[in-house]
């Protein structure tokens, strides 16, 4: 064997956190579907038929969204706490440098590598966290949005919280509004992530979409 490696890998997702993302981009997927269908219900069951589209659509919806929930509760969890985490927690340091914001644009435009100090780019870094709080917000709409329906087990629980946010949100239908409105938000997200995601593979050679699957990212021997 007179072969040498020319790069060496790095496991910067650990299996918590790659099956959290899988199974949030799921969730959201659902999401996004059942609720576009339930705020406008065009498939009607034949009323020979004892299947009610309408029930296990909003069933299904209830279900992601408490997964989505938990997940994001979660992940917010692992962030700040675990040792795994900590690839993450160093990006913040890009954040804060204005000489990573230039690199990481300037590396966009095709002038010049990206150089980060943890797993992401400011830009990246700033993006993950916008989307991180507009699905804590859509997790605390849905849940006020869920004690409205269902009054009582953990609807009735929450019932005193969900009215007051709903009081401070200027009305249900408000929350109903703001709701649908974040919906966009992440439909918007999940089409410029998954190009970045691919593109960042094409252009950079590590730092693909094979990192969330596997947990491995790739670096070139100097």
């Amino acid at each position: 064997m007179t072969q040498v490696a020319t790069h060496h890998r790095e496991l910067i997702f650990s299996p918590a956190i790659r099956i959290f993302h899988w199974l949030r981009a799921l969730s959201i997927v659902v999401l996004i579907a059942t609720g576009f269908y339930l705020s406008w219900p065009f498939l009607v069951a034949p009323e020979s038929s004892d299947v009610l589209v309408q029930g296990w659509i909003r069933f299904a919806h209830i279900i992601f969204g408490f997964a989505l929930t938990a997940i994001t509760i979660i992940r917010f969890y692992l962030f700040f706490f675990s040792r795994n985490s900590a690839n993450e927690r160093r990006s913040i340091k890009d954040v804060l440098s204005v000489k990573s914001w230039i690199v990481q644009i300037k590396s966009y435009i095709w002038m010049g590598n990206l150089d980060k100090a943890g797993i992401y780019g400011p830009l990246q870094f700033v993006t993950y966290v916008g989307i991180s709080f507009a699905a804590l917000f859509m997790c605390i709409t849905g849940l006020v949005l869920y004690a409205n329906v269902y009054h009582e087990g953990f609807g009735g629980l929450i019932w005193d919280v969900s009215a007051w946010f709903t009081a401070l949100m200027g009305g249900l239908a408000e929350v109903r509004v703001w709701h649908h409105i974040m919906t966009w938000a992440f439909i918007i997200f999940m089409v410029i992530h998954v190009y970045m995601a691919v593109w960042s593979g094409i252009r950079f050679k590590h730092n693909s979409v094979d990192s969330i699957v596997s947990g491995y990212d790739y670096h070139k021997d100097h």
